[in-house]
């Protein structure tokens, strides 16, 4: 189509910022793709973002129902999955293409909406709902097409990785540094989703599935926030060589290991150097070796560019003939067993609070021992006026379900004071 009528589905940030775009550079799109993109109208339930719409110039639509009915392409952007569910599923049975920036949606309820699209004979764009302005989702789906990709680390969510950085370049607490990301804008008034690693979690899900093109369920996926950590276990990573990040990880083995969780990685590792509130992806396949995706992976801006990104790809007809072909949308899709976290097998970071009294350490790691873990250095150091004494350890590699009774055993004992925090290492 060279001309294109625009639905859009949600005036907030992103979409404010989608209008914004196809206002002032409607020209420059015209001449680099030859395609017009026309906003048909904005639809959102919400009066006061109604009015600065309007003041944006763009036409009122009164229901996603008049949305659709006016438009050649649906942009949904309202987030959550109940009602986008809803008016994706619409759009797709009249048979219009649907782009979303929606991450949660795709993950957790993509594979119905595949079906109806394809079922329909249309298709779905959403290169906005992983790392924004970062094209990661085209480099899996058009880069790597002549690979096997093994594997994808990936720093996701710009939330976890500021408050992260700011407790690692300047000292702060986890509660200081969150709060400084939202007085920023980085984060949410509620910040779960982000610090709680399931907005990570719905990213990678996306990812593994195109990288894969296996699919499993959302439930599955192991995710755990970084909460717990503090200032001091960031300066013992760094003692020992490392750096925390909170970590996506998929792996595609004889099962999928896909998981979220704060991991140390070695510091000249190339994801420590995505810092502040961007996003970095290390992508490995056969034929490629691995290669880095680094930038803005979230924001009004970049966030808006690649949904209008994917507007121009539905207009000239990419995004149909991708999705008709692509493995990894069809409902036939191969489906594969994840593996269990008990399962897991790799080296960990620990730090036990416990009473400064002789003999602790021995038992410890007589502990440890017996659940088959062997440590390969520890710190132990002086105790504060007030404070326990932590004893800080790196172990060898053992099994999850090992380093989990082990903890479970230890928190158990009269002499330590808080629970054990333990966290994984990742190369």
């Amino acid at each position: 189509m060279n001309k294109a009528r625009i639905g859009l589905i949600g005036f907030g940030t992103v979409g404010s910022g989608v209008v914004k775009i196809l206002k002032e550079r409607a020209g420059k799109i015209l001449d680099a793709t030859g395609v017009e993109l026309e906003l048909a109208g904005v639809c959102d339930t919400d009066a006061g973002r109604r009015k600065e719409a309007e003041a944006e110039g763009a036409k009122i639509l009164r229901s996603a129902d008049e949305a659709i009915a006016a438009s050649d392409i649906v942009v949904e952007l309202i987030g959550g999955t109940d009602a986008a569910y809803d008016i994706t599923r619409k759009a797709l049975e009249a048979g219009k293409p649907v782009v979303t920036a929606n991450k949660a949606l795709i993950a957790t309820r993509g594979s119905d909406l595949f079906a109806v699209a394809r079922k329909s004979g249309t298709c779905m764009a959403f290169e906005a709902a992983v790392c924004a302005g970062v094209p990661v989702i085209a480099s899996l789906r058009d880069g790597f097409a002549s690979n096997r990709v093994t594997s994808l680390l990936g720093i996701v969510n710009g939330t976890s990785n500021y408050v992260l950085t700011k407790m690692s370049r300047e000292g702060w607490t986890y509660e200081d540094a969150l709060e400084e990301a939202q007085r920023r804008g980085y984060a949410e008034t509620d910040p779960t989703l982000d610090v709680e690693g399931v907005d990570s979690a719905h990213k990678i899900a996306i990812l593994s599935r195109l990288a894969f093109g296996a699919a499993f369920d959302f439930e599955t996926v192991y995710t755990e926030g970084i909460t717990r950590i503090t200032p001091q276990d960031i300066h013992y990573a760094q003692e020992f060589g490392y750096v925390i990040k909170l970590l996506a990880v998929a792996r595609n083995e004889e099962k999928l290991d896909v998981r979220v969780h704060p991991a140390l990685l070695p510091k000249d590792h190339p994801l420590t150097f995505a810092d502040g509130s961007l996003n970095a992806v290390c992508i490995t396949g056969d034929a490629a070796g691995t290669v880095m995706l680094h930038g803005k992976g979230a924001g009004q801006m970049p966030t808006a560019g690649a949904v209008v990104s994917d507007l121009v790809d539905v207009a000239l007809g990419r995004a149909a003939a991708t999705f008709e072909h692509l493995k990894a949308f069809s409902e036939n899709v191969e489906r594969k067993e994840p593996v269990g976290m008990d399962d897991i097998e790799t080296r960990y970071y620990a730090r036990i609070m416990v009473d400064d009294k002789p003999g602790v350490l021995s038992t410890i790691s007589g502990i440890l021992g017996k659940n088959d873990i062997s440590i390969a250095s520890v710190i132990q150091m002086e105790r504060d006026v007030v404070k326990a004494v932590p004893i800080v350890m790196m172990t060898h590699h053992a099994r999850e379900r090992d380093m989990r009774a082990a903890v479970a055993e230890i928190d158990g004992q009269d002499i330590v004071r808080e629970p054990c925090l333990y966290m994984r290492v990742e190369q």
